[in-house]
This record gives structure tokens, C-alpha cells and sequence, in this order.
């Protein structure tokens, strides 16, 4: 198959289903290990954040760092990359035909396989060090197929009801299945539920348990951030975003973990993080504010941040999801911080449409045009900030015709 084919092989394989037994058989089958020094990633929010951070921090002490995270949001190869440069297609084309009798033998999903390209690319480039991001949950994401240096849960909120749980202990203990006995874990500063899971849990394991701490003294100035934390002073980082800082704290902790197995001075932290500016979280681009929060714990961030960082400026919202995110929480949220909600679709077989927004299209407006949608708003209120949000595919898209309209 040519690039093309296998991606729209992979559109095909991308559904809901939420189980372990045929990636583990096949898994079985391909007699897989991988033994590369790693770093696992789980958590409601902030996981793609901390990777990013902890990235960069790598990078900058001279380490080739292998990462994959998810989702992506114009290539499929941006999930699966070494030192910011993603797999080529080439590469990508050779792993899936290497592997494709097999893979629809054994009727892997989209994720499954992608994750398996991944794991066979970075066993072949062998980069120092891998960081990995579970898709969704832990104990049985595709991701969980190894035994991590440190285990990273970020937070615990009440997401994926349906496949992880419907309490926060419940949630918590999914994404604790990435603990493994004697590893190191961490996690942000958690619900007190959650976080007794995780201890129990790490207990049970001879794991070695680490909370982060709280960050102090930030100063906002002219779109980057600075704080205090851990004994850092003035730690800086390049965005708006105030709910970054969490994420920040949790990769300079992650650091010091690690620290005697990847020794990194206090020059690298400070300028891996300052290096570049996570796109999609608070990105600006004129009066356009684009942010991927797609749950209520990410809503609630992103509110917070919008109060303090744009007090005074009036906020129009513009707002697409996925069936599966609860919604019914996120619009008291946002409205508090938003003037009006405009409600839209967006091309993908999982994006919320009319029908799915039955019960708050009197509150709400509904565009079925999101590009038409974006141009009533910036009709409507010139000068005034448009707030794109609800979730990353929809910010990505909107993101790219912003991009190309402002040429």
C-alpha cells in the first residue's frame, strides 16, 4: 500500500472499540518487547503538555528523545517522532507493509497500530530516551506495553465514562495500570480519591510514589509566564496559558526524578521550557484564541485563564465536540466566562452535528458551516475575541484556515 491508501485503511480502523484481547494476541504472536529507557504518560489533561515540556528540557541537555503522542493534527507521522522530526513516509509505509497481513489478521485499530509502528520505529533508531503518551485510560491502551523508568498520571477527571469508570477512583485506577513494580510514579496534585488509588496501588508494587508541588509567585507579561517552583526561581515559560504551569511543574519534577539516570542542568530546564509554545492552548492569532480543552476539568482551566488573562475584552465563543465528551457540564463553564456560545460541526465521523446538540439549541445557536460561522462572528463583533474551543481536531482545523486566511 502507498501512504495514501494506508491512511485511508487507518480512517477506516479509527472506532470506539475499547479492549485488549487482539492487540494482545498479536502482540504475543510478534514475540514483542521493548526495553528502550522510557517514560509513561497518562491522565485526563495535561499529559500532551508534559510530554512537550519534558521534550524540549531532554533535547536541550543533548539527549535524543523519542516520542509519540496523540492525537495528531494534520499527519499521522506527527504522532511518532525523534528530536521534533517526525517519521517519514517512507518509514511509516515500510513499518505498515512490513506488518499488514498481520495487522488485519488480528483486526487491530487505527491506535493499535500506530502504536505498534512507533514502538518498531524507536526499537530501530534507538533514541536515548522515550516519552509516550497513553491514548486514552492505562491499564489497557495500546500504549501500556512496557515497563516505564517513571509512570506520569497528570490528573483525574471524570472523562471516557462509558470505557474507564463513572467515579474518580474507578478512572484513577485505569490510568494507574501503567504502575509498574519498583518503577517511579508521579502525579499533579490529585483529587484525594484518586490519589489513594494511586498510592494503594504503587504500594502494592514497591513503586516509589511522588506528588508534585505547588507552584508560586507567577507574573504574566507580554505572552509568557513566570513562577516559581521546587526551588526554581523565575522559571519562564512561552504562553498564556496559566493552566501550563501545572504542566510545567509536573516535567521539571519528572526531570529531578530522572535526574541520576539523565543528568540535566538547571540552564537545559530553564530553556527547554522556554523554547517554543505548545500550540492549541491559549494560541492567539489576532482576535482568534484557539484552545483544544475538550472536557470539564479542561474548560474550567481555560475559563479561569480567560478571566485573568483577558479581563475586560469581551469573548464570543465558538464551540464543536465529540459525541463522547460531556457537554452538559462545559457550557455553565464557559458561559460564565463567554458573552454568547455558537455551536458547529466539523468533518469527522465522531464530531457532535445538529441532532447531538438537541437539548441546548435554544440556549444556543447552531452553525453547520463552521467556516461560515467564524466569519459571522468576526462580522459581528470586530475587535472583539473569538474563542475557539470544545476540542483539538475542531482548534486544529480552525487553526489552519485562520493561518491561511490571514496571508
Amino acid at each position: 500500500m502507498n501512504y495514501q491508501e494506508i491512511l485511508n485503511y487507518l480512517d477506516e480502523r479509527d472506532f470506539g472499540r475499547y479492549e485488549r484481547d487482539s492487540f494482545d494476541e498479536f502482540l504475543k504472536k510478534e514475540k514483542f518487547s521493548f526495553s528502550l529507557p522510557s517514560v509513561h504518560i497518562a491522565g485526563s489533561n495535561g499529559k500532551g503538555a508534559t510530554l512537550f515540556y519534558m521534550k524540549n528540557i531532554y533535547q536541550e541537555a543533548g539527549y535524543h528523545v523519542g516520542s509519540f503522542h496523540s492525537p495528531y493534527f494534520y499527519d499521522v507521522r506527527e504522532m511518532i517522532q525523534i528530536d521534533d522530526e517526525p517519521i517519514s513516509e517512507n518509514d511509516f509505509v515500510r513499518l505498515f507493509n512490513q506488518n499488514e497481513a498481520r495487522f488485519r489478521k488480528f483486526d487491530l485499530t487505527a491506535f493499535e497500530m500506530e502504536a505498534y509502528i512507533a514502538f518498531s520505529y524507536f526499537l530501530e533508531k534507538k533514541p536515548d530516551i522515550c516519552l509516550i503518551e497513553c491514548g486514552m485510560g492505562g491499564e489497557i491502551d495500546a500504549t501500556n506495553v512496557f515497563d516505564p523508568l517513571l509512570a506520569i498520571i497528570t490528573s483525574v477527571s471524570l472523562e471516557h465514562t462509558a470505557y474507564l469508570g463513572r467515579t474518580l477512583s474507578e478512572i484513577a485506577q485505569s490510568k494507574a495500570g501503567i504502575i509498574r513494580p519498583k518503577c517511579q510514579v508521579l502525579t499533579g496534585i490529585l483529587d484525594q480519591a484518586a490519589r489513594k488509588v494511586i498510592i494503594d496501588i504503587s504500594n502494592e508494587l514497591g513503586a516509589t510514589y511522588h506528588e508534585a508541588s505547588e507552584y508560586h509567585f507567577p507574573v504574566y507579561d507580554k505572552g509568557t509566564l513566570s513562577f516559581s517552583y521546587e526551588g526554581k526561581e523565575k522559571v519562564e515559560i512561552k504562553t498564556s496559558a496559566i493552566y501550563q504551569m501545572k504542566n510545567a511543574s509536573l516535567a521539571m519534577s519528572a526531570v529531578r526524578i530522572l535526574q541520576e539516570r539523565f543528568p540535566v542542568s538547571e540552564s537545559a530546564v530553564r530553556a527547554g521550557l522556554l523554547k517554543a509554545e505548545p500550540i492549541l492552548h491559549l494560541e492567539q492569532h489576532g482576535d482568534f484564541i484557539l484552545d483544544g480543552a475538550h472536557n470539564p476539568e479542561a474548560i474550567k482551566a481555560l475559563s479561569e485563564t480567560l478571566d485573568t488573562i483577558y479581563a475586560g475584552r469581551k469573548i464570543h465563543a465558538l464551540f464543536a465536540s465529540f459525541r463522547d465528551k460531556n457537554i452538559n457540564n462545559e457550557f455553565p463553564i464557559l458561559g460564565t466566562y463567554a458573552s454568547d456560545i455558537t455551536l458547529t460541526t466539523f468533518p469527522h465521523k465522531r464530531a457532535r452535528v445538529e441532532d447531538d446538540y438537541f437539548l441546548y439549541l435554544e440556549d444556543y445557536p447552531y452553525r453547520e458551516d463552521y467556516k461560515a460561522a467564524i466569519e459571522e462572528l468576526k462580522a459581528a463583533y470586530p475587535g472583539d475575541l473569538i474563542l475557539v474551543t470544545g476540542s483539538l481536531a475542531f482548534a486544529a482545523l480552525v487553526r489552519k484556515y485562520v493561518l491561511e486566511s490571514q496571508k
